[in-house]
């Protein structure tokens, strides 16, 4: 069984805290625990452009994190085998799955209509028999919201072997 791994993901942070000698805003004073003002005051300022960006870039942080969760399945293996690497796996429910063209293609993937959950479209899910990946680093991805085992050939080497299995958890 694979594992799944995500990306690592940067998140910016953004406190706006600049050490100032003012107190917050006119006519307030800072007094300190012990009763008597400070001789500088921490002063929390910041631009509407300031937040503005740092809202933005945390926006952005969270829309990577989630193209962060997709699972990754080579075509063909990098020995030249006619094999989904890996062949068997698990996923959680809702993740997308990226297949990726490696070695020995053209490929494709198509789901096996008696050999997924019931109720689960094929068609919506496979790729059309003759739709082929025939580059390296071509794609197809697909997003299994169904909870059970689906089951997953190549149209064209499938009499080779290349088959494989997901589990959606």
């Amino acid at each position: 069984m694979a594992s799944l791994t995500s990306a690592a993901v940067t998140i910016p942070t953004f406190t706006g805290l600049r050490a100032g000698t003012g107190a917050a805003r006119p006519g307030a004073s800072v007094v300190a625990a012990h009763g008597k003002a400070p001789a500088a005051a921490m002063v929390a300022r910041a631009s509407l452009r300031e937040v503005g960006a740092a809202a933005a870039a945390v926006a952005a942080s969270a829309v990577l994190a989630g193209n962060a969760l997709a699972f990754d399945v080579l075509l063909g293996g990098s020995d030249g085998s006619l094999a989904f690497v890996p062949n068997e796996f698990s996923v959680p429910s809702g993740e997308t799955i990226v297949f990726k063209n490696n070695a020995g293609f053209p490929h494709n993937v198509v789901f096996d209509e008696d050999e997924i959950p019931a109720g689960v479209n094929v068609g919506s899910i496979s790729m059309p028999e003759e739709d082929l990946l025939n580059a390296p680093g071509e794609t197809y991805q697909v997003t299994l919201k169904e909870k059970g085992t689906y089951t997953f050939y190549c149209a064209p080497h499938q009499g080779a072997g290349m088959v494989g299995k997901v589990t959606v958890n």
